[in-house]
């Protein structure tokens, strides 16, 4: 009698150990969702490329990481590679996806909000600073080289242009950098929609500093490509200040 008994008084235990180890895990990842959203949204963020218009540096659906945290305090420098959202006019109208199951849709948006997924991607740009707030960028000297507050800027060891093309923009542009604002290229010089492109906008052309999400530093995928992403600090270094 006591020896079948035993089981039956053993099965309420393992109910409540059941219970403990689902409401553990539940516990786990929950945090797990809640520290990965707040790295993405104080700390770093995943995006993948989605055009040409940064090669040679970045190519079409490399991953990668932007710091958010840094230049929150530290701010951002000539020759940051920065990603930032559509200022205006910048992307073309998106066309329309394709219909996709519900749950897709709702796994999608979850992975998003935590910082897995990069789905909005599409939604922002990535290019590199030229001008910072003060600024007064031309374009271009005699040898085709960008003046920033009269000093020319050597960019050759980054620029993706034609063989035998050393000019470093094919539109001429002469402009001030507003306070609060970048002006930005894509190093892809003939296939970049960058600031020279969007001069006749409200903005001018022109990032608002609150429309950038942050640094991009890190190349993640594929994994041949993994690395750091240059700032070539050495092309900028003799750059004067603005008066």
């Amino acid at each position: 009698m006591t020896t079948e008994a035993a089981p039956a008084a053993d099965r309420p235990k393992r109910h409540r150990g059941m219970l403990v180890f689902v409401r553990d895990v539940l516990v786990i990842l929950l945090v797990a969702a809640l520290v990965s959203f707040v790295v993405k949204t104080f700390v770093v963020r995943s995006f993948y490329i989605p055009s040409g218009s940064m090669e040679r540096t970045l190519l079409v659906d490399d991953r990668i990481l932007v710091d958010e945290l840094t230049p929150r305090w530290a701010g951002y420098d000539r020759g940051d590679v920065v990603v930032f959202k559509d200022p205006g006019g910048w992307l073309p109208p998106q066309p329309q996806r394709p219909a996709r199951p519900a749950l897709v849709e709702a796994v999608d948006a979850v992975l998003t909000f935590i910082g897995i997924s990069a789905s909005d991607s599409q939604d922002h740009l990535v290019k590199r600073v030229i001008g910072m707030a003060g600024d007064h960028v031309v374009c271009c000297n005699a040898l085709g080289q960008i003046t920033i507050n009269g000093s020319p800027i050597d960019e050759l060891s980054y620029l993706n242009l034609p063989d035998g093309d050393t000019a470093a923009s094919n539109a001429a542009f002469d402009v001030t950098v507003p306070e609060g604002s970048l002006w930005v290229m894509g190093d892809n010089r003939d296939r970049s929609q960058d600031s020279r492109a969007h001069q006749d906008l409200p903005g001018g052309g022109f990032v608002p500093l609150q429309n950038v999400v942050g640094r991009a530093f890190l190349t993640t995928w594929p994994l041949d490509r993994l690395g750091l992403i240059d700032t070539h600090d050495d092309v900028y270094r003799a750059v004067r200040e603005p008066e």
